[in-house]
Parts: C-alpha cells; sequence; structure tokens
C-alpha cells in the first residue's frame, strides 16, 4: 500500500474525523463554524481535523472572505474502496476453495452433492 492510501486509513481512523468528513460530503462546501454547530468539539478542534483530512487529500480547502470552506475529494476515498474490494475478493475466492475442499473431502457434510 502507499503513503497517500496510509494517509488516507490514518485521518479515517479517528471517529470524529469521520464524523466530520460525512458532514462535509452530505452538506457540501462548509467552514469549520458551521461545522462547530453540529459537533461536541471545539472550532479549533476541527479545525485540526479539516488539516488532517487535508493532508489526507479527502477535503480541499477554499477561502471565502474571512472564512475557508472545505469540499470532500473523493478520489482518495475511491481508491481505498477499490483496494478493499480487492482484498474482498481474494478472501471471497480462499473461502471458495476451502469450501470445496471440505466439501470434496466429506461427501455427507451440509451442502455436499451426492458423487454416482
Amino acid at each position: 500500500m502507499d503513503e497517500a492510501a496510509n494517509a488516507v486509513f490514518a485521518a479515517l481512523a479517528d471517529p470524529t474525523r469521520r464524523r466530520v468528513l460525512r458532514l462535509v460530503a452530505e452538506r457540501g462546501p462548509t467552514s469549520a463554524t458551521l461545522l462547530e454547530r453540529e459537533l461536541p468539539v471545539t472550532r479549533q478542534a476541527i479545525v485540526k481535523h479539516l488539516a488532517v483530512l487535508n493532508r489526507a487529500g479527502l477535503v480541499s480547502g477554499q477561502r471565502t472572505g474571512q472564512e475557508v470552506r472545505y469540499a470532500l475529494v473523493p478520489g482518495p476515498l475511491d481508491e481505498v474502496s477499490d483496494w478493499i474490494g480487492e482484498i474482498g475478493s481474494r478472501w471471497d475466492e480462499r473461502l471458495a476453495r476451502l469450501r470445496q475442499i471440505v466439501l470434496d473431502e466429506n461427501p455427507a457434510a451440509p451442502g455436499a452433492t451426492m458423487q454416482p
């Protein structure tokens, strides 16, 4: 896994950051001040969480007057989702092979087919 994916996983490891990211995704471009109204943390803490999400490439900030509005950048999530999907597919294949081995060795097992 590359450094970018590691940064995404590290950013998403924190439940508050996941909530911040969800709110940004649901509301579109928003500021730390607006997010403060919906989260049980200070504006300064939200700004720190947004900075981590920004470094991971999950949000981007655009200055509008005196505030910065943050928007979701979905690309890194897509890349991580693809990686997780690949890992899941590999496990599905392994489990299917294991199931077949068990059924081949134990024809009386539930789900086994009767051989003529």
